[in-house]
Formats: structure tokens, sequence, C-alpha cells
């Protein structure tokens, strides 16, 4: 039986922490990058509020509802057998 190899394993180890510290650099700055590309709020300026106009506010469904009219009789019911 063969003994290990502790010089290749332990060249195999920083080979892989070398690469995982060099992954993790990339990572950190595509993360900065994207966030200095955000907007940029005002001091004091809630984020989750950003951009809100007061007031009321448009359908979130746009005129799709308009296409749907129900008719209502004489008697205020709808026209549908139930």
């Amino acid at each position: 039986m063969q003994k290990s190899r502790p010089t290749q394993n332990k060249r195999a180890r920083e080979r892989a922490r070398l690469e995982k510290r060099q992954q993790k650099e990339a990572r950190r700055l595509e993360n900065r990058s994207r966030r200095d590309s955000t907007r940029h709020l005002a001091p004091g300026e809630d984020p989750d509020i950003a951009g809100i106009v007061p007031g009321p506010q448009p359908s979130p469904w746009g005129d799709d509802l308009d296409d749907f009219e129900i008719d209502l009789g004489e008697d205020g019911e709808s026209d549908r057998d139930s």
C-alpha cells in the first residue's frame, strides 16, 4: 500500500482555495457594480414607497374590465341560469 502524497494534496487544496477566493472576489465586484447602478434615493426617502404618486392609482388590469358587462333585467337580476 502506498502512502498518500501530502505535498500534492496540499497543492490541490491551495489551488481550490485560490479558485474559491477568485470566484468570491468576482461575485463581490458584480454585486458592487449592480448596487452602484441602482437608483439613488434622497436621504430620508423610503425605498418601498419611492415613486408612488398620491391619489387614485390606475387599475392594474387596465381597461380589461370594461369588456365584461352583465345585463340586468327589470328585476335587477342577471340573465344567467342560476
